[in-house]
């Protein structure tokens, strides 16, 4: 049986800057856009900066499936993050990898769209991982609190996945991230969910 869980909010962050007019996207939010942009950017045939996507599961059909799973209702679950390739990818490499990492902190998804003018900076960005509107950016931050620009997240659990002349789309196997989610407590290895890097 397959059982669908769609994200509560999404949003992609960029390390770049504009080559035009040298506007800054660090601290930009495109948590509005319709298209997540996961991509390394290059500039004159050398690698410029990256992007990321930030993807979070914390409505209600992931805390039914979950109740679910604690209920005994669902055994032996497999999780897997689905995403789809939206705009060509003739200037893709051949061979690349993904990686995906649980979030450590929460973020928020933001209003701004790439292209915004000016620019929206509330919400996630390369920097904050929130800046409300008249209020005080909140920076991404390691457990020591010094700086984790572009996302902090927590290396007890990762996914990948390797592609090779083959399709973009994403179908990578996160059960062993998910899981963590689901573990009642730290002391059992669970971390808190604010869905993944």
């Amino acid at each position: 049986m397959h059982h669908f869980i769609f994200p509560t909010s999404d949003a992609w962050i960029s390390s770049g800057s504009s080559h035009i007019d040298g506007t800054s996207y660090k601290d930009a939010n495109f948590g509005q856009d319709e298209i997540l942009e996961v991509k390394k950017e290059f500039w004159n045939s050398s690698f410029d900066y990256p992007t990321r996507a930030l993807i979070n599961f914390t409505g209600t059909g992931f805390t039914n499936m979950s109740q679910s799973i604690v209920a005994g209702d669902i055994t032996s679950a497999s999780f897997y993050l689905r995403l789809y390739e939206a705009e060509g990818n003739s200037e893709l490499s051949t061979e690349y990898k993904l990686l995906a990492q649980p979030l450590s902190q929460s973020w928020d998804e933001g209003r701004g769209k790439f292209g915004d003018d000016p620019k929206v900076t509330n919400g996630v960005s390369w920097e904050n991982r929130n800046y409300p509107d008249g209020g005080t950016a909140v920076t991404w931050s390691n457990a020591d609190g010094t700086p984790s620009y572009g996302g902090a997240v927590h290396s007890v659990s990762s996914s990948v996945q390797s592609f090779s002349y083959e399709s973009p789309d994403v179908e990578m196997d996160i059960t062993s991230m998910v899981n963590t989610w689901l573990t009642s407590s730290y002391d059992d290895g669970g971390i808190d969910n604010y869905g993944l890097l």
